[in-house]
């Protein structure tokens, strides 16, 4: 039998049962459209937080508490003002290149008017550090961080939210029951999908913010270097100046590429376990796969049997159930991928989590689903083949 002859008798016998055969594929649609919509929202969780975190800019170092270890319990940062300062005269042009931060969420109020966001406590030039434009007015000066003066930096949807179409600049705010000044409004720079919009984040000299949120230490120290070349002498300088005043596992210091890498690992493997519990169905569906196409064989007992007299060798019968099995998963696997696809459209359309579709994930549901219908139909493909044509034709 040509393959042409056997690929129209399979599809001859799928539409001849309509109704089984939509009912067995049901399980390898379910399973695409599982794998390519699940893995499709790892990816775009990916992307979405590797993104933000190079929208900080390049050249970033980071200085965090503890020994690095990512998968590790939450660790107590060790850091104070005077290893912000420190840090800060060990690099030239320190202070324009360290800022320090602690954060965390007060109730702020104007016009009449209460938000409850994060308000952050930052150095003087945190905005040049961490690449945040100022699109009114301006940013603080050394004095203020020196000071504890009460001035503060506002996202600008909480400066719509608080001001309407008010020019804040120089108008006073509430921040936890102390009157601040506003002095700028930063640019917008859009939300996240993660976590609550940077335009409506508060920014307060980082004095003040420590004594406003009744911490002592500081959360985060961030160092910008002038040149992609400059990053492993200022991370050498860094290191040697807080292992002078901290122990070695209570500070790690990372590059943007470090935590970008950390990061889309741990998510590319999260990724990788939401396909493998959707891939899970797929292999359900194969169940159902070689059970329809078993009683297939034992319904069309007296077919193969009058088949195999008129010359049909063991295995053009074999071929021909084989090519069954992968026809009704790979019209599964196609009418999945289509509704994965389309899924994954909705949840980027409504969700705040974004839905990536990739060419590998497509690749894989499509291969997978294929490779579902050669593996669950050989079980049945050579049973068919084996039957011998006369008791095939006594069959009742």
């Amino acid at each position: 039998m040509s393959p042409r002859e056997a690929l129209r008798t399979a599809f001859q016998a799928i539409l001849a049962n309509r109704l089984r055969s939509f009912l067995t594929t049901l399980g390898v649609v379910i399973g695409v459209m599982s794998v390519v919509l699940l893995v499709s929202i790892g990816q775009g969780a990916r992307s979405e937080i590797t993104g933000a975190i190079e929208g900080l800019g390049s050249n970033l170092l980071f200085v965090l508490p503890g020994s690095g270890d990512f998968g590790g319990p939450p660790t107590r940062s060790r850091f104070t003002l005077d290893e912000v300062e420190a840090v800060a005269r060990a690099l030239p042009r320190g202070e324009e290149r360290v800022s320090g931060q602690v954060l965390g969420t007060e109730t702020v109020g104007a016009e009449g008017e209460r938000v409850t966001t994060t308000v952050y406590g930052v150095s003087a030039g945190h905005t040049t550090v961490v690449d945040r434009e100022i699109a009114r007015g301006q940013g603080f000066a050394p004095s203020d961080v020196v000071g504890n003066r009460r001035v503060a930096l506002l996202g600008a949807d909480v400066a719509t939210e608080l001001f309407a179409d008010l020019d804040p600049i120089g108008r006073s705010i509430s921040i936890g029951g102390s009157r601040f000044r506003v002095v700028g409004v930063l640019e917008v720079v859009g939300s996240s999908a993660f976590g609550p919009s940077q335009d409506e984040d508060v920014y307060v000299p980082l004095t003040t913010g420590m004594r406003l949120l009744s911490v002592s230490n500081v959360d985060t120290i961030y160092v910008r270097s002038d040149t992609t070349e400059a990053l492993d002498a200022d991370r050498e300088t860094v290191e040697r100046v807080l292992g002078q005043r901290l122990a070695e596992d209570q500070f790690t210091v990372f590059t943007q590429d470090e935590i970008v890498g950390v990061v889309g690992t741990i998510l590319q493997i999260l990724t990788f376990v939401l396909g493998a519990i959707a891939g899970i169905s797929l292999l359900v569906g194969g169940v159902g796969v070689s059970n329809i196409m078993l009683v297939s064989v034992s319904e069309r007992t007296r077919e193969i049997g009058l088949r195999k007299a008129l010359g049909a060798r063991t295995r053009d019968i074999t071929a021909q159930f084989l090519l069954e099995a992968v026809a009704l998963t790979g019209l599964g696997g196609v009418l999945g991928l289509g509704i994965g696809v389309g899924l994954a459209q909705v949840v980027t359309l409504v969700s705040p989590i974004p839905a990536e579709v990739t060419t590998w994930s497509v690749a894989l549901a499509l291969g997978v689903s294929t490779g579902v219908g050669l593996l669950f139909g050989v079980l049945p493909a050579r049973r068919a083949g084996r039957l011998d044509p006369v008791e095939a034709l006594r069959h009742d």
